[in-house]
C-alpha cells in the first residue's frame, strides 16, 4: 500500500499547493471519522504487531507518534490514531486564535523529501481545539498537546500566555509538550535560556501538580542550539523533570540546494536527519537516562527509525515522512523493528513530579 501511494497519490497530491493539500487531507480525514465503516477499514489496514511500552506513566502499544503540526487544530484525532500510531501529539495551540505568516508559507523540496514551513503556529485556539478533542475523545492511544506563544504576546508575558493556554487544554492531553522551539514566531528560540525556561515551565508544572491527574511536560527543543543552551535546558529537565524531543525544524540550509537558501522557516524533512540525530544523541548523553526523550526529524523508514532508538530516545516522532512516505509509514516501521527485535530502552520510565 505505501508503494501504491508513493507511484500515484502522491505524485497527484503534489500537483497542488502544499498549504491547500494538507488543509483537504485533515477536514477529509475529520469528516471520514466519523463514519465508523472507514474508521474500522484504515485501522485493519494500518495495524502491525504491537510493541508495547511505558514511558513517563503512559502506557503505548508502540513507540511511533505523530509530530506536531500535522493536526494543529485537533480535529481529526481519530482518524490519525487508526494509522497505527502508539501516540499522537497534536497543535501546536495557542491561547487565542491566529492567522499565522502571510501565504505562501509552506514549500515542498521534492528531490530532498523535505519541507519548510513558515506558517507561524496558525491555529482557532485552545478553546476551539478543546471542544474538538471533547467531541473526540477518547482515543485508543495517547494524546499529548503542543502549546505555544501567541505572536503578540510580549516575551516577558510568554508564562502567562502558555499556562492559561495549557489551563484550557489540560483535561484533555495524556501530556503536554512546551514549543519554545519554532523559527517561525519572533524571539521564541530565546526561550532556552536557563532562567527563561525555568519562568516558562515552573509555573505550569506547579499547576499540574495540584490536578487530580498529573500529567507530564516535554520541552521541544531546536536542532541549532549552542552547546551552553542545551547543556541548560538538559540540567534544568533533570532538576524538573520534564522530557526533552529532539528536535524542532531547523533554520540552516547547509544541506539543501542554493534556490531555497533565501526561503525562511523551518526546514524539516531527511535535511535535518543528521542535525537532529547530533542533538539527541547530546541531549543522551546530558540527562543520562534519567528523563524521557523523544526524537524526531528525518523519520522517514524503521532504519532511520531505529537510528533514533539507538541514539538514546525513548519514542520517536513522524512528520515530513508522513506526507512523503504516506499512511502507511507506521505499520512498515513497525514491521521493521519487530523483525530487528526492538525492546524498549525505559520500559517503565516516568517523570518525576515535583
Amino acid at each position: 500500500m505505501g508503494f501504491l501511494y508513493r507511484k500515484l497519490v502522491r505524485r497527484l497530491l503534489f500537483n497542488f499547493n502544499p498549504e491547500l493539500v494538507h488543509d483537504a487531507v485533515i477536514k477529509g480525514a475529520s469528516a471520514a471519522q466519523n463514519i465508523r465503516f472507514v474508521n474500522s477499514l484504515v485501522g485493519l489496514m494500518a495495524r502491525a504487531k504491537d510493541l508495547p511500552l511505558t514511558v513517563a506513566g503512559m502506557k503505548l502499544r508502540n513507540p511511533i507518534g505523530l509530530a506536531a503540526g500535522f493536526d494543529k487544530n485537533c480535529e481529526a484525532a481519530r482518524f490519525l490514531a487508526g494509522l497505527g500510531f502508539g501516540f499522537l501529539e497534536l497543535g501546536t495551540v495557542t491561547l487565542r486564535p491566529q492567522p499565522g505568516n502571510p501565504k505562501p508559507r509552506l514549500f515542498r523540496l521534492r528531490d530532498d523529501k523535505a519541507i519548510i514551513n513558515r506558517m507561524g503556529f496558525n491555529n482557532a485556539g485552545a478553546w476551539d481545539a478543546a471542544r474538538s478533542l471533547e467531541r473526540l475523545l477518547p482515543l485508543p492511544v495517547p494524546v499529548g498537546i503542543s502549546i505555544g506563544k501567541n505572536a503578540d504576546c510580549s516575551m516577558e508575558n510568554a508564562p502567562g500566555n502558555y499556562l492559561e493556554a495549557l489551563k484550557i487544554m489540560y483535561p484533555f492531553g495524556d501530556y503536554f509538550a512546551v514549543n519554545i522551539s519554532s523559527p517561525n514566531t519572533l524571539q521564541l528560540r530565546s526561550l532556552h535560556g536557563g532562567e527563561k525556561l525555568r519562568r516558562l515551565v515552573e509555573p505550569m508544572m506547579d499547576f499540574a501538580a495540584g490536578q487530580k491527574r498529573v500529567r507530564p511536560f516535554f520541552v521541544k527543543i531546536a536542532p541549532d542550539l549552542e552547546a551552553s543552551e542545551l547543556e541548560a535546558a538538559s540540567a534544568l529537565a533533570v532538576r524538573m523533570g520534564f522530557g526533552l524531543i529532539a528536535t524542532n525544524t531547523t533554520v540552516s540550509r547547509a544541506s539543501v540546494p542554493e534556490r531555497w537558501k533565501t526561503y525562511e522557516g523551518g526546514l524539516s524533512g531527511r535535511p535535518l536527519r543528521e542535525l537532529s540525530n547530533e542533538m539527541l544523541s547530546r541531549a543522551a548523553g546530558l540527562v543520562k537516562g534519567r528523563v524521557p526523550l523523544i526524537g524526531s526529524g528525518g523519520v522517514f523508514d524503521g532504519a532511520t527509525a531505529l537510528e533514533k532508538f539507538k541514539l538514546g530516545a525513548d519514542l520517536v516522532q513522524v512528520y515530513s515522512g508522513l506526507v512523503y512516505e504516506g499512511p502507511f509509514l507506521v505499520k512498515e516501521i513497525l514491521e521493521y523493528l519487530d523483525r530487528r527485535r526492538w525492546q524498549p530502552r525505559h520500559n517503565t520510565l516516568c517523570i518525576k513530579q515535583n
